[in-house]
């Protein structure tokens, strides 16, 4: 993998995400790099900032695109901020290809 919002792990693979809580639609929409060059995956959802509904929110919609059960999607940090790491549990090499399908790069 040579996006460095993402990582492969021994178990799956790590994720940087940019998350925009209670916008119009669910989406991921694509890569942007920031200005310290740090690449991340935008994602928006729905649902508001309020006790966890936005990042349940964020990991559903991670699960339904990468096609994975929810349970193998974690939050491992940023819980009360914009940028997050995510891992998701599964075939590094199959997420990778459903990622940059996803992103518009395979």
């Amino acid at each position: 993998m040579t996006q460095s919002f993402c990582q492969a792990t021994a178990t799956g693979v790590t994720l940087n995400l940019r998350v925009t809580p209670n916008a119009g639609r669910d989406a991921i929409d694509g890569v942007e790099t920031r200005a310290d060059g740090e690449m991340v995956l935008r994602v928006r959802v729905r649902a508001v900032p309020d006790r966890g509904r936005a990042n349940a929110a964020v990991l559903a919609l991670l699960a339904e695109a990468l096609g994975v059960p929810k349970s193998r999607v974690t939050l491992l940090a940023g819980a009360t901020a914009r940028l997050k790491t995510v891992a998701v549990a599964g075939d590094p090499a199959n997420l990778a290809a459903r990622l940059r399908v996803l992103v518009g790069q395979g």
